[in-house]
């Protein structure tokens, strides 16, 4: 793990819910940072953070299949999330819809129910089986969900606590124009082959710091050329009335200076493209192909583990997998279960075990990437039973 800072002393298989960046990303971060500093004023006035921003601009977008124009950088996908939502409500009537899925991220979640309740909406779930056969289930049971009423779909791309690469191409073919597909693909880029303007979608956000191994704190967020101009960031800043002028359109006037900040994180992402790339022979292509073949097998080592079924298909799995545990009075823990500390304290793994959908079941989410070997996922079976006896 020298690519990585990473303590050797710990079993990490939780990239996904933080990601892990690599040494060298760091320290072209903190160069970045120095050249900052060095004459702040000169950086973010003399056209030198517009011009790095830019080009990381242009790397994000090349990477994910995105137009430039339609690109902006946030913080993380929950603040894209937001961005999206806080500007379609005034186009919402009082019992309009606004459809999730019980999958989705709690964050992103609880910005549809306030968005909904400021435009006196309403928040509808599509319940989703898990386990469950095939992609179909999805697009049944999202369909299922839809009414006349419904206005905006708020899907994952790959979901966090159950780990699985949902058909949002299919779904957008099924409901674009007419509602409008708000993908939160916070894991997809780099763990999965995703084009985001292929997707259908109206809005994309996903971010840089998971799979893609930024700096934390970069995100992007892709815009569909018809749904730009109404679309805000959730911070009004100078760009509203042009006191920041962008040449690339309306979307970079508003969201590339919404006030002072470290930008240092998003113009690491070239850095972190280049970086992750030269650590496999076969590239990028390579890398997802290698850290989702390892998903698979430590899944398949689980499951054997448990005497389970394989509760969802392989086409379904990138780099993070989900297997249901017995289920265990855990009551008092709202999201995490009892257990993932249990793993970490007795046995030095880092694994979440989250509350799902609610006490007492609950699942364990595995991740992959390029630090991790198979024989991780044969100690965390083992200490699994030491756990579960």
């Amino acid at each position: 793990m020298t690519a990585w800072l990473l303590d050797p002393e710990v079993l990490h298989l939780n990239h996904g819910s933080f990601g892990a960046t690599p040494a060298a990303v760091l320290d072209a971060q903190n160069s970045i940072r120095e050249r900052i500093e060095a004459n702040p004023t000169r950086f973010f006035l003399e056209g030198e953070y517009q011009e790095a921003l830019d080009e990381a601009r242009r790397a994000v977008a090349q990477f994910v299949g995105a137009d430039e124009g339609g690109t902006v950088f946030v913080t993380n996908a929950t603040a894209g999330v937001n961005s999206v939502l806080r500007s379609l409500e005034p186009a919402l009537l009082p019992g309009d819809e606004i459809l999730v899925t019980d999958h989705e991220y709690n964050a992103c979640a609880n910005a549809a129910v306030v968005s909904a309740s400021r435009a006196s909406a309403v928040v509808t779930t599509a319940q989703v089986p898990f386990p469950l056969e095939h992609q179909r289930d999805v697009v049944d049971a999202v369909l299922a969900a839809v009414t006349d009423r419904t206005r905006i779909l708020l899907i994952d791309a790959v979901t966090s606590a159950t780990g699985l690469v949902l058909p949002v191409v299919e779904l957008a073919a099924e409901l674009e124009p007419d509602v409008q597909v708000l993908v939160d693909a916070a894991h997809a880029p780099g763990m999965i082959d995703f084009d985001v303007a292929q997707s259908g979608a109206s809005y994309v956000t996903a971010n840089c710091h998971k799979w893609m191994c930024s700096a934390k704190g970069a995100a992007f967020l892709w815009v569909r050329p018809d749904r730009r101009d109404g679309l805000y960031p959730a911070v009004i800043s100078h760009g509203y009335n042009g006191g920041w002028p962008s040449e690339g359109g309306h979307l970079h006037a508003q969201f590339d200076w919404t006030g002072t900040h470290d930008p240092s994180a998003w113009l690491t992402v070239p850095h972190a493209l280049a970086a992750v790339e030269a650590m496999h022979p076969g590239g990028w292509p390579g890398v997802k192909a290698a850290i989702r073949e390892m998903c698979l097998g430590g899944r398949d080592v689980l499951i054997e583990a448990l005497g389970i079924a394989p509760p969802a298909p392989a086409d379904m799995i990138g780099a993070i997998a989900s297997v249901p545990l017995p289920p265990a009075d855990n009551s008092g823990s709202a999201i995490f279960d009892p257990l993932m500390a249990a793993l970490r304290e007795r046995h030095g793994i880092e694994v979440p075990v989250f509350t799902w959908p609610a006490p007492p079941d609950r699942v364990l989410r595995i991740s992959a990437h390029l630090y991790n070997r198979p024989s991780d996922y044969d100690r965390l079976a083992e200490a699994l039973a030491a756990e579960l006896r």
